[in-house]
């Protein structure tokens, strides 16, 4: 039975064998490492400008991304963390605020429906109160068992390990960016001067579609960014700066994008009854997740090389089968396995 099987293809068997066990035991511990190469296979055009420009040696120039890179984690970080901050010691100052908005809303709404269910038989306003009352109830527990004591030290005991990943990230980035020269002449030495040709071939055609993918995410968030100043300066015009700077950069989150911001905000409005603010709001969420839905295929894919439908199919399984990280991977998989069909690499000639 085995006697058929070919050296090349038990070869192949156990190098399939050995991804999986990566795939499935490394690769979950391997992730700041993993991201570290990434970032500096992103990186490497620049470090590449800068030394044409520039006329330096590699490491010099490795040293001038990699402070500039810093730097901008740096001053994102701080933004981020510092509005996020700001954020939440405005929103602690003004619960009483909102209590008090809340507890006259409500009651506004008790007197209107006891005066609009005057002629409704005591049983079945009981029966309607009650299970208004059950459902805030059950509201009530689920909040509670979500936002925990002991949820929330596991997430505080669990900063330690984040910062040391996050260094772990750092140092591997700076040593992957000297070496990434030295990485590609190690593993092209493994291959045939063919096979390393079509590997090249890949690598330079994927990293054009990296450098295609931000270019496209870039233009779609300007798009988003403009459409949400324009609407938040008609609506709420003395929170519409900073509100549209974080919606812009939320919107970066694939699948949740601007309505993790714009939906709480909605029904914040509503319950404090403001029911004109939570309207538009609602409007501008679906508005703009409209525009990233039809805007994005389209744009994605003149960047990337792929059709619209192939790229909203890509990014849509990708979603399912991967989560978050398939919005990014499904596209590259897709265009990876383009590259290696046209570098050869790859040969389908299905005909029926």
């Amino acid at each position: 039975m085995f006697g058929s099987i070919t050296k090349r293809q038990w070869t192949l068997i156990f190098l399939a064998i050995f991804l999986l066990l990566i795939f499935f035991f490394i690769l979950p511990i391997s992730v700041p490492l993993i991201i570290a190469l990434v970032t500096a296979w992103i990186l490497n055009p620049l470090v590449r400008f800068a030394q044409k420009k520039i006329n330096i040696n590699r490491k010099t120039s490795v040293i001038i991304v990699f402070l500039l890179f810093m730097i901008f984690l740096g001053l994102s970080g701080t933004f981020v963390v510092t509005k996020a901050v700001t954020q939440v010691v405005d929103f602690v100052e003004e619960i009483p605020t909102y209590v008090t908005e809340m507890n006259s809303v409500y009651k506004t709404w008790e007197s209107d429906f006891q005066q609009y269910t005057e002629n409704i038989p005591d049983d079945f306003y009981n029966q309607v109160t009650g299970t208004i009352e059950t459902q805030l109830t059950s509201m009530s527990e689920t909040l509670k068992e979500t936002i925990t004591i002991d949820r929330i030290s596991q997430f505080v005991a669990g900063i330690p390990q984040y910062l040391v990943s996050f260094i772990v990230y750092l140092i591997a980035l700076f040593l992957f960016m000297l070496e990434l020269p030295i990485l590609k002449s190690k593993l092209y030495n493994f291959m045939t001067e063919e096979t390393a040709q079509k590997v090249s071939f890949m690598n330079k055609r994927l990293a054009e579609v990296i450098l295609g993918f931000f270019k496209a995410q870039f233009l779609v968030s300007i798009i988003i960014f403009i459409v949400t100043l324009i609407g938040l300066l008609l609506f709420t015009p003395n929170v519409a700066i900073i509100m549209s700077i974080i919606i812009w950069l939320v919107d970066f989150i694939p699948i949740i994008g601007s309505i993790a911001v714009l939906g709480p905000w909605a029904v914040f409005a509503f319950i404090a009854g403001d029911f004109v603010l939570g309207i538009q709001l609602g409007i501008l969420a679906i508005i703009l997740l409209a525009i990233r839905r039809t805007v994005e295929p389209k744009v994605m894919g003149q960047h990337i090389g792929l059709s619209p439908l192939a790229t909203l199919i890509a990014m849509f399984l990708g979603i399912k089968l991967l989560g978050l990280l398939g919005f990014i991977l499904g596209p590259l998989l897709l265009i990876a396995f383009n590259s290696a069909r046209e570098a050869g690499i790859i040969k389908l000639n299905i005909k029926f």
